[in-house]
């Protein structure tokens, strides 16, 4: 039997600005280094070498239910103005089962690109839910 198991994902915390606002996925915890890839002419091999180029961010990804007159989504992407904008940072927490974070994602200067309401279906039987999918300036992991 394992001596430590690997953390569910269905507990976790999301503060945005400060307050804390329940979601149901988060997506878009990624972070990457580009690779350059360069060949000096006098090189012996006859192939380019590669090295660490610029950090990359993904866009994240808030989903949430829908819950009247809660505007939120819409009102922050309505800041959006050219070459201002509110930012906003977000700390999403992984949780353990006495609800203490074990992991922490912090993501840094955040503004919101794209705002989707629900997908609406007749013989639908889920919860309508909106996305807020933010753009930023950094991620930040810390083991808690």
């Amino acid at each position: 039997m394992p001596q430590q198991y690997p953390l569910p994902v269905f507990h976790f915390t999301v503060q945005w600005g400060g307050t804390r606002l329940g979601f149901s996925e988060v997506t878009g915890l990624t972070q990457e280094n580009q690779a350059i890839e360069y060949r000096d002419g006098s090189f012996p091999e006859y192939s380019s070498i590669k090295m660490p180029g610029l950090r990359k961010f993904n866009n994240v990804t808030l989903k949430r239910g829908i819950v009247k007159a809660d505007n939120e989504f819409f009102r922050w992407l309505s800041t959006v103005k050219l070459n201002t904008v509110e930012r906003r940072d977000v700390v999403v927490s992984l949780l353990n089962e006495e609800h203490a974070p074990v992991m922490t994602w912090k993501i840094h200067n955040a503004f919101p690109v794209k705002v989707e309401g629900p997908a609406l279906k007749a013989s639908g039987n889920e919860v309508a839910i909106e996305s807020i999918e933010i753009a930023h300036e950094g991620l930040e992991l810390q083991n808690d």
